[in-house]
């Protein structure tokens, strides 16, 4: 080879090289700098996994677009209010490393009133992934995880606990993503709720679990609009499991479905207009709400003279043993001012004083509902076309409502407006027709039980 030809390969490797070094800087620019914080390490240090940061605050201070910091095992006691937004496509993460028990605890620390102790306010394009985050209470209104006139923020798979306030409370914000968290011990001092959105516009609340915490699991309300509410899993609450409530603002267009409560204090599910505001276009079905304290489902007329509510849909929910002596039952349409009620394909079943009761004042349509346990009590109905008999449910006790071969439920509901696929995601209809009820029935599936309670 000459030393003409040689010299030409390497300039060809050296451009290559470079060429590689360009990719490599701009792949590194658009994905950011990953840090660390470990409760060993020094603020005084890079933040790299050999030398990482010792507090959370100074991540918080520093992260920029693309940015992600991993937290390392420990107990960080400290208030975590992000300095910086992400932007699109460059989101600002805080997560614990894979593996690793990340607690923020707010003992000892001061957190102002109406604030929170991880507090994401008017910032964007934030993730909060995987933190386990308790005792925010140093006053009354400490939730646990703030989001505040924000937007395109995603909290999910933290464990909260013990919050004075809300577990998780969004206020005036857009684009919020609620996923996979576990709520417990919230609201000590009776304020909001333990998943609390309100004045936010389009928004996911899905996967969380929400238990033995005081006032209502899950509440979208005071002017939310665009959201949805599905596959969460709420019980043992003192107040209703899932509420949508407008409160004194125009509150509307959310969809509530795929989600389980059972043994509240209340109401399993409620939709309310505690304030007068005009709670319109509200969806409710494949729900399944089974042993609460008084209704399983309530179109509510609470709390004072004006209660408007347009277009509100229950359709294929599941309703089962509901009411504690000496009150309570299966679906109530108690709201005489709502307009366009529908009430359609859902089971009731051995509730405790009715099936399904309606205001005498009321305009309503109920329809092709299953009817398991008449009791001839005061405004009490069947509705048009409904069912009558045991839904043969494959294991009640054990939180499994699937209904079995020969159920009276199957194929006997109505094709108008029906959700299009049942709680498992199944497409309806799978047979003749549509069934009645959360489920679609799939006869001969080794049907395995609803419900696995596990932290």
């Amino acid at each position: 080879m000459t030393m003409k030809s040689r010299s030409a390969c390497s300039n060809a490797l050296l451009g290559l090289l470079m060429l590689f070094t360009l990719l490599v800087t701009s792949v590194s620019a658009s994905w950011g700098t990953i840090y660390y914080v470990s409760p060993s390490g020094s603020d005084a240090y890079p933040g790299t996994m050999a030398q990482p940061w010792q507090t959370i605050t100074k991540a918080a201070n520093t992260l920029s677009p693309g940015d992600t910091v991993y937290i390392r095992a420990g107990i960080y006691h400290e208030r975590v209010v992000p300095l910086n937004s992400g932007s699109a496509g460059l989101q600002i993460v805080y997560a614990s490393f894979p593996g690793d028990q990340v607690t923020v605890d707010g003992s000892g620390v001061l957190v102002p009133e109406w604030s929170g102790l991880f507090e994401v306010l008017n910032r964007a394009y934030i993730r909060v992934s995987g933190l386990k985050i308790i005792n925010s209470i140093s006053n009354q209104h400490n939730p646990g995880i703030l989001v505040e006139n924000s937007n395109h923020i995603r909290v999910e798979k933290n464990y909260i606990r013990n919050t004075n306030d809300s577990g998780i409370a969004v206020w005036s914000s857009s684009d919020v993503i609620i996923d996979g968290n576990q709520i417990e011990g919230a609201c000590l001092s009776g304020w909001n709720e333990n998943i609390s959105i309100g004045g936010t516009n389009t928004f996911e609340i899905k996967n969380n679990h929400v238990h033995d915490s005081n006032k209502e699991g899950i509440c979208a309300k005071d002017g939310s609009f665009n959201g949805s509410i599905s596959g969460n899993h709420v019980h043992h609450t003192k107040a209703v499991g899932i509420y949508v409530d407008a409160w004194d603002k125009h509150t509307c267009n959310m969809e509530v479905y795929a989600n389980v409560v059972h043994d509240t204090e209340s109401h399993g599910f409620a939709v309310a207009s505690e304030q007068g505001g005009l709670l319109e276009n509200v969806k409710l079905y494949n729900n399944v709400a089974y042993h609460n304290k008084w209704a399983g489902l309530n179109v509510s007329d609470c709390c004072i003279a004006s209660h408007p509510m347009s277009n509100i849909w229950v359709m294929n929910n599941t309703i089962y043993n509901n009411g504690w002596d000496p009150w309570g039952g299966g679906i109530l349409l108690g709201n005489p001012q709502a307009q366009g009620l529908v009430a359609r394909n859902n089971i009731c079943s051995q509730n405790l004083s009715f099936q399904m009761a309606a205001n005498s004042s009321i305009s309503y349509t109920a329809d092709h509902n299953l009817i398991d346990g008449y009791r001839g009590g005061e405004d009490e109905i069947y509705g048009a076309d409904h069912v009558e008999g045991n839904p043969r449910f494959v294991n009640p006790a054990g939180g499994n409502f699937h209904v079995r071969g020969g159920s009276p439920a199957i194929d006997r509901g109505s094709s108008i407006n029906a959700p299009a696929r049942d709680f498992d995601g199944h497409v309806r209809p799978h047979g003749a027709g549509f069934d009645i009820g959360a489920f679609e029935a799939r006869t001969g599936l080794p049907w395995l039980p609803l419900i696995l309670l596990s932290d």
